[in-house]
């Protein structure tokens, strides 16, 4: 990211390591292995096998700690290469979210609201470990149907009007002429076959990544940047809606596995989110 030349990049979207951790080659080598560390590994009913989650729980407070960190310098560095007014969009989760986001405003960026992912996923809702059955009409913690993207932008070089002009930044694209683009999107998890040409833990569906990033660039033009791609699915998204992008990964297998997914997740249909 150092080597970006500064002012050259109009947006953001990326899906982070929430909790730095579950990435790490210790921690991705037992998750290849299906064996031991961070990720939980849900059990195989109604005939469909779950994808890994981790359990960010297990973090202490010096792992909190390291995290906001990281995200800190991280959005510092950011700050350089985007040009003024561009959106920035971080996934993250409930646990975890307010510390990336305090994060990135320590860091410089303006906070301008979150995106909500509207999603069924295998998070929360469990009855107490090994005490299920003394009490079963309790959770643990709520049920996740929601996923929080928190969005920033960078701080503007005049008025927003301005902005647009100079830098072609500064809001988002409308989804028509009566319709903004909102703050909810209803979504599902990411299908069988997308998860087949790109198995990565943690792939987003292109039918809501289309969305998202089909609406990050205001006047429709300029370069999507995800520092964390993965397996490449935010720039799939993009070059499915027409626009350029750059990413970086530097796990070498999903980067591998990126080259070789991006143009096919591209060309693949959605119907919904």
């Amino acid at each position: 990211m150092e080597k970006q030349p500064a002012n050259s990049l109009h947006a953001v979207v990326t899906d982070p390591p929430y909790g730095l951790v579950e990435y790490t080659e210790t921690e991705q080598r037992k998750l290849r292995a299906g064996r031991g560390g961070i990720w939980r590994i849900p059990p195989s009913f109604d005939g469909s096998q779950r994808s890994p989650l981790p359990r960010f729980t297990v973090l202490k407070r010096t792992d909190l700690d390291a995290l906001e960190q990281f995200f800190t310098a991280w959005a510092r560095r950011l700050l350089g290469v985007l040009v003024p007014g561009a959106n920035v969009i971080v996934a993250s989760n409930p646990l975890l979210s307010y510390l990336v986001s305090g994060a990135l405003s320590k860091a410089g960026l303006e906070r301008r609201g979150e995106i909500v992912r509207l999603v069924m996923t295998m998070r929360g809702g469990d009855r107490p470990k090994h005490a299920h059955v003394e009490f079963s009409d309790v959770s643990v913690m709520p049920r996740s149907m929601w996923e929080p993207w928190i969005v920033y932008r960078k701080p503007l070089d005049g008025r927003v009007q301005d902005n647009l002009r100079k830098w072609g930044t500064g809001g988002f694209r409308r989804i028509s002429a009566e319709r903004p683009f909102g703050d909810v999107i209803e979504s599902s998890p990411t299908r069988a076959s997308e998860r087949a040409l790109a198995p990565h833990p943690s792939l987003k569906p292109q039918a809501f990544l289309r969305q998202l990033v089909r609406g990050v660039l205001p006047l429709g033009k300029g370069i999507v940047f995800d520092p964390f791609a993965g397996s490449g699915s935010t720039l799939a998204a993009a070059e499915a809606v027409g626009y350029e992008s750059i990413g970086i990964e530097n796990d070498p297998e999903y980067f591998g596995l990126a080259v070789d997914a991006i143009p096919k997740l591209a060309k693949l249909p959605t119907n919904g989110a």
